[in-house]
């Protein structure tokens, strides 16, 4: 087994027993103390365990989500790389929802297609767009959550329900075998329904996302199109993709490069 087949199996018995040790890690894989130990160390730069002395166990608090401004400043070279790589696929004409992710924005700020329509519910992407010639923008009204700076609400999931697009644009905290999870629900309904309303879903989630759980399941991996990210995932993470038929895009050429190579 390879390691990182072994550190989805340790991650997905923490989340069933909480806790393991370096012993139970050499039972179960067949590996050295010092293999169990490294695969601890891994798992631990990746922010998934805590370790502990003789083993590891789960985090006991969930990933903090920073307000709207401060998420911008987050791996900000990472985020312009892949809004790049999905405004490239945008073509005139196209209807588009875009969400209220950070991520998205960058998207936002890289459109260049005339004629095109955008949806959403960010007063951010709303404000950006206004600024380009020949876009028409609909913003979706609902309450205001003011420190993420999105509209929400039943009128907003009403509203979108009138709406048929080409592409929707949508970003996420955590991608895992769970799906597309976020850190709250009433930015979840949302994301849910727009999903729902577009032909291609486009998912934009740089490496940190990758095999991260948050709190709110929007939608199962078999329910999207697309994913840009970065990075090229660990293999297992790849076959999951391709278990749900979801095609990957990486926004970095070298990188690309790499993910044909390893194939």
């Amino acid at each position: 087994m390879y390691q990182e087949e072994r550190l989805l199996s340790i991650v997905e018995y923490l989340q069933e027993h909480k806790k393991i040790t370096v012993d139970q890690i050499c039972s179960f894989y067949g590996v050295s103390r010092d293999t169990a130990r490294r695969d601890l160390v891994k798992l631990e730069e990746q922010q998934s365990i805590i370790r502990t002395r003789g083993g590891g166990i789960l985090p006991s608090h969930p990933k903090e989500v920073l307000d709207y401004q401060n998420r911008l400043e987050v791996v900000s070279d990472e985020k312009k790389l892949i809004g790049k790589k999905a405004a490239s696929l945008i073509s005139s004409g196209d209807r588009l929802i875009l969400d209220a992710s950070t991520t998205v924005q960058a998207c936002a700020e890289f459109i260049d297609s005339p004629n095109c329509t955008i949806i959403t519910n960010s007063i951010n992407q709303a404000d950006i767009l206004s600024q380009k010639e020949d876009i028409r923008i609909h913003l979706l009204g609902g309450e205001l959550q003011k420190e993420h700076r999105y509209l929400y609400g039943e009128s907003v999931v009403d509203k979108l329900g009138n709406y048929h697009v080409d592409k929707a644009f949508i970003g996420v905290v955590g991608l895992s075998e769970n799906g597309l999870t976020i850190a709250h629900e009433e930015d979840g309904i949302v994301k849910r329904k727009m999903i729902k309303q577009a032909k291609q879903v486009i998912i934009l989630a740089d490496h940190s996302k990758i095999g991260v759980t948050d709190f709110y399941r929007v939608a199962d991996l078999n329910e999207i199109d697309l994913l840009i990210t970065d990075k090229i995932p660990e293999k297992p993470f790849r076959d999951l993709l391709k278990q749900h038929s979801v095609e990957l895009l990486v926004s970095s050429e070298g990188n690309e490069e790499e993910e044909d190579e390893n194939d």
